[in-house]
C-alpha cells in the first residue's frame, strides 16, 4: 500500500521545480538595461537624498498602513478557523473570541485616533 503522503510530496515538489525554474529563466533570459533611476534606492514613495531630511524619519502614516495590514491579516486568520468549527467550540469558542476581539480593537482604535484611516 502507497503512502497517502506521495501525491502531496510530488506536488510541492513539482511547485518547487516551477518556481526555481521561473527564477531562474528570468535570470536567464531576462532584459539587463539598469539606468540610474533603477539602481536608486526606493523610499515609500519619498525622494531619497544622501543627508535624510529630519533625521530619516519616515511620516507615521506608511506606519499606520502597515499596521492595519497586520491587524486585519491576523484577524481573519484567527477568525476564519473559528468560524468553520463553531458548532464544536460552543461557549468556550464564542467567549475565547469575544475576547480576542476586544483585544483586536485596542490596536484599530489606536490607529483610528491617529488619523491612519483618513487617506488625503
Amino acid at each position: 500500500m502507497s503512502n497517502p503522503y506521495v501525491p502531496l510530496l510530488w506536488m510541492m515538489g513539482i511547485a518547487g521545480v516551477m518556481a526555481l525554474g521561473g527564477v531562474g529563466a528570468s535570470a536567464i533570459l531576462g532584459p539587463r538595461k539598469y539606468n540610474r533611476a533603477k539602481l536608486e534606492a526606493y523610499e515609500c514613495g519619498i525622494q531619497p537624498t544622501p543627508h535624510a531630511i529630519g533625521g530619516g524619519r519616515f511620516p507615521i502614516k506608511y506606519y499606520l498602513v502597515a499596521m492595519t495590514f497586520i491587524v486585519f491579516d491576523i484577524e481573519v486568520v484567527f477568525l476564519y478557523p473559528w468560524a468553520v468549527d463553531f458548532g464544536e467550540l460552543a461557549w468556550f469558542g464564542l467567549i475565547a473570541m469575544l475576547g480576542f476581539l476586544a483585544l483586536i480593537t485596542v490596536p484599530f482604535v489606536y490607529e483610528w485616533r491617529r488619523g491612519g484611516l483618513e487617506w488625503d
